[in-house]
């Protein structure tokens, strides 16, 4: 999949250039037969290459047009908002605790991606990330190992600790990311997100309500 990708690639580029070359002897009248006119179009051609290269990786690359043939990774920009679904059990209670709100944002170019989840309780960033595309084999995911800090207040039962999630991209009939995790605390669980904007928020909603175990604790 990747060699047909950079194929790709390499046809579209020279397409590009063959475009750019006819296009610049024609409007200035020159005879690309002759060595002196060929060759000195290079710097020309190149630049115009550079700049389709640099608009394609800035913008380009979102339009799904490009997508399968050039681009194999979907756009997840934006914030994705749900709940997790964890194993954890509460020393006090001996009870797993209910569904955890939780609030995902992923910013992404072509060259990276970077997720950043949230909870009321705790911050979790992500130090390497990839995509796992195979269309042939129908998988779509997104897997990266992050870093969680919970907030100081609740150290005492939820340490700073590393993990790994994995989510199997959704994109119809609606976007929504089902994924899974697990951490060195040896707590695992599912997470399950559904897209909520484009735009990468700060906060979670109030309309997420509050972490469970927060809350009962509130509620003491």
């Amino acid at each position: 999949m990747r060699n047909v990708l950079i194929r790709n690639s390499l046809y579209l580029l020279v397409g590009i250039s063959a475009i750019a070359w006819f296009s610049l002897a024609y409007f200035n009248d020159l005879d690309l037969s002759k060595m002196k006119d060929f060759f000195g179009l290079v710097p020309k051609v190149v630049s115009i290459d550079l700049i389709a290269i640099g608009i394609f990786v800035k913008w380009g690359w979102k339009i799904k047009i490009f997508r399968g043939w050039l681009v194999p990774f979907p756009d997840l920009n934006g914030t994705w908002v749900g709940n997790i679904y964890s194993d954890w059990i509460n020393p006090k209670t001996g009870e797993k605790p209910a569904p955890i709100p939780v609030m995902l944002t992923i910013n992404q170019s072509f060259f990276h991606v970077s997720c950043l989840m949230r909870t009321s309780e705790m911050e979790s960033h992500s130090y390497v990330e990839g995509f796992v595309i195979d269309t042939d084999r129908q998988l779509k995911n997104i897997a990266y190992s992050y870093t969680s800090k919970p907030r100081l207040s609740i150290n005492e039962r939820s340490i700073p600790h590393d993990g790994a999630a994995v989510f199997q991209i959704i994109e119809t009939p609606k976007p929504k990311l089902n994924g899974r995790y697990w951490t060195e605390r040896a707590t695992k669980g599912e997470i399950k997100l559904e897209y909520h904007s484009s735009e990468l928020l700060e906060e979670l909603p109030e309309s997420l309500g509050e972490h469970p175990v927060t809350e009962n604790e509130n509620k003491r």
